[in-house]
């Protein structure tokens, strides 16, 4: 089961009802959160989720409206006795901004542990699933995710007797652990079936549409991206600043194969995103609006 909240949806400046947009998933007693603007703290608080179990932070670039809720975000999770290390990940370069964030938020009491992004493509195992971070197409060194949450295949019990392992290893083999017996090394493949279908969620804002976009998001359970601008009369500025209109989010969509489209990082001169939505599902008819806290809880195909 993997919770996805969309803590908030707006480009350049948080606007009254609207936050700067930021993602938080939980899965398996870790949580994830995807850029963190200003006030981030305030959305999560609100949806009435912890801050104490962000494991990691992905940054996608380091514009202000995607870092700058970071030293209150972090000294928040301080003042909480947090002591455990945290990962944050991002482009190449945002060490050095994130540490010149936090001069003023000095002292806190866990090590943060940065992994910069250099390469096309990154593909990271942490907390039991799977972070494939993909760079994008902005002003800036820019980078989406998906979060990949991989299924093993069910026990078999005759591939195991054929197979010659002792049951003793059974339950470990069936949690994807490697056991040896008396000498002899058994691997999970030796007792598992073909691999099920499990979850994912990608992630992306900031950005012109690319190929790469639609290719990392394939198969995704549910696709976010920008549509920074819904007026087809701004598809020109929108091209000329280095972001998308909600037409070009829904045909990668609609490349992409994904079973859902929620809309985010909406330009602030975009009051009404929904007036402009109709045009989106005509070419991808599974398109919503993202707003602050739009939550959806992912569970696996019941097989």
């Amino acid at each position: 089961m993997l919770d996805v909240c969309l803590l908030g949806t707006s480009g350049m400046m948080p606007l009254p009802g609207r936050a700067l947009t930021a993602l938080m998933t939980r899965f398996n007693g870790s949580s994830l959160l995807i850029d963190c603007g200003e006030g981030t703290q305030v959305s999560i608080r609100e949806q009435g989720w912890s801050m104490h179990d962000i494991d990691t932070i992905c940054i996608t670039h380091t514009h202000g409206d995607h870092v700058s809720g970071l030293p209150g975000l972090l000294l928040s999770m301080g003042n909480a006795e947090r002591t455990k290390p945290l990962t944050m990940i991002g482009p190449k370069g945002m060490k050095r901004v994130v540490e010149s964030l936090l001069v003023i938020a000095p002292g806190l009491p866990f090590e943060i542990r940065y992994q910069e992004l250099t390469e096309k493509v990154h593909n990271i195992m942490i907390y039991g699933y799977e972070l494939a971070a993909f760079r994008v197409k902005h002003t800036v060194p820019c980078y989406g995710y998906s979060q990949i949450i991989h299924r093993a295949g069910r026990f078999d019990v005759e591939k195991a007797k054929q197979n010659q392992v002792p049951v003793p290893a059974w339950n470990r083999l069936q949690k994807n652990e490697t056991v040896t017996m008396e000498g002899v090394e058994y691997t999970p493949d030796m007792v598992l079936g073909a691999p099920r279908k499990g979850l994912k969620v990608t992630y992306c804002t900031d950005t012109r549409p690319v190929p790469e976009i639609a290719q990392m998001a394939k198969g995704s359970d549910l696709f976010i991206c920008e549509g920074m601008y819904g007026e087809p009369e701004m598809a020109a500025k929108a091209r000329e600043n280095r972001h998308m209109t909600f037409t070009e989010a829904a045909e990668l969509a609609k490349e992409a194969g994904v079973a859902e489209l929620w809309l985010t990082h909406f330009s602030p001169s975009l009051v009404r995103p929904d007036l402009y939505i109709k045009e989106a599902r005509d070419i991808f008819p599974y398109t919503k609006p993202g707003k602050n806290r739009k939550t959806r809880t992912l569970v696996f195909d019941k097989d």
